[in-house]
């Protein structure tokens, strides 16, 4: 692919809301089809009404999109930057369908993740087709939407966790425990993650594989990964185990600080606050634990740098770098999947996130 065959980058995003009356709404975008009961909305309502009804998600989108937009012009690429979302405004659909009228043609398409999985890759193949369908309704054609690959293991992304897990020690002094963790997701899914023949497991391991690559980075000699956000039903199994109940562990065994890391997490959105600035948190404080949570990487000036790297990769045939041996995946062209049967879901995951 030459340089002129791309004319635009598309930001897609998960989305949230932006003002209280939203936040239902936005909730029921979400969690539409798959049978989340109504009390379980209540709760997340609560969360984002902490918080004045407002996500931070797409703030710090925006934010992305002004750095990514003045890194491509230093870097030579006139390329205009577009913002779309699955679950609120500005929708996906939206913002392809002015795509379209603007004239784009081909563009690139960086999704908010850097791991694999049916909610962390596929879905987002399925939200590119989506909005292709109703941009072409529309308006009678399309551009072509070319998604970017996982990151996980890229180097300037393990760096930013890194040099957040740095500040949070020296914040919090002596020697704590490093615990990363990520948005935990239903077994089933995470079994039928990656290509059949691989096995399954792609989410975890790749989650697995970026705790270990950041705890080498700053030198620890032991870390944890444990997962958050769980939402679904009590009797389906989730990854586990959970970072409050984790805390507890580590507190039975004499563990008297930790450093938490959201590796899973590109941005500090209303996930990483409510679960960790709060719950997490106040539980440490009640056990009487040091606490410390470490930026995710999106806040680093190299996350910016790392986006233009992919967009080069695809670009330029520039080589693809990564630390990690789990495979990367994710590329595609207008919701084609990167591979034959890739994170198929067993059953659609009845989650609530709160983003």
């Amino acid at each position: 692919m030459q340089t002129a065959d791309v004319d635009a980058v598309l930001l897609l995003s998960f989305g949230g809301p932006e003002a209280p009356d939203e936040v239902r709404p936005f909730l029921e975008n979400v969690t539409r089809g798959r049978g989340v009961p109504p009390e379980r909305l209540d709760a997340v309502e609560e969360h984002y009404q902490h918080f004045g009804g407002v996500s931070p998600i797409n703030e710090l989108n925006r934010r992305l999109v002004a750095d990514l937009s003045a890194a491509l012009q230093r870097s030579g690429r006139d390329l205009p930057v577009y913002f779309g979302n699955r679950n609120w405004h500005p929708f996906a659909e939206d913002t392809v369908e002015r795509m379209a009228r603007d004239g784009v043609r081909r563009a690139l398409v960086f999704a908010t993740s850097a791991y694999g999985g049916y909610s962390a890759c596929r879905q987002y193949h399925e939200d590119i087709a989506r909005a292709r369908g109703a941009a072409t309704e529309r308006t009678g054609t399309a551009p072509d939407l070319v998604k970017l690959r996982h990151f996980f293991d890229h180097p300037l992304f393990v760096a930013a966790v890194a040099d957040g897990v740095r500040a949070a020690r020296t914040r919090l002094g002596g020697d704590p425990r490093l615990v990363f963790t990520a948005h935990s997701i239903p077994s089933s899914a995470d079994r039928t993650a990656g290509p059949p023949e691989e096995g399954g497991h792609r989410y975890s391991r790749q989650m697995t594989e970026a705790a270990a690559l950041v705890a080498a980075e700053v030198g620890a000699a032991e870390h944890d990964l444990v997962w958050q956000s769980r939402s679904g039903p009590p009797q389906i199994p989730w990854l586990e185990p959970d970072i409050v109940d984790h805390l507890d562990d580590l507190h039975d065994r004499g563990v008297e600080g930790v450093v938490v890391s959201p590796v899973g997490f590109v941005s500090d959105h209303l996930e990483v606050v409510w679960d960790l600035d709060n719950e997490a948190a106040e539980h440490a404080e009640k056990i009487g634990m040091g606490f410390a949570r470490a930026a995710s990487a999106g806040s680093d000036p190299r996350f910016v740098e790392m986006v233009v790297e992919l967009i080069g990769e695809q670009v330029d045939g520039a080589p693809a770098r990564g630390l990690g041996t789990v495979p990367r995946a994710g590329v595609g062209c207008n919701g084609e999947l990167c591979h034959p049967g890739c994170c198929e879901p067993a059953r659609r995951p009845a989650t609530a996130p709160g983003r």
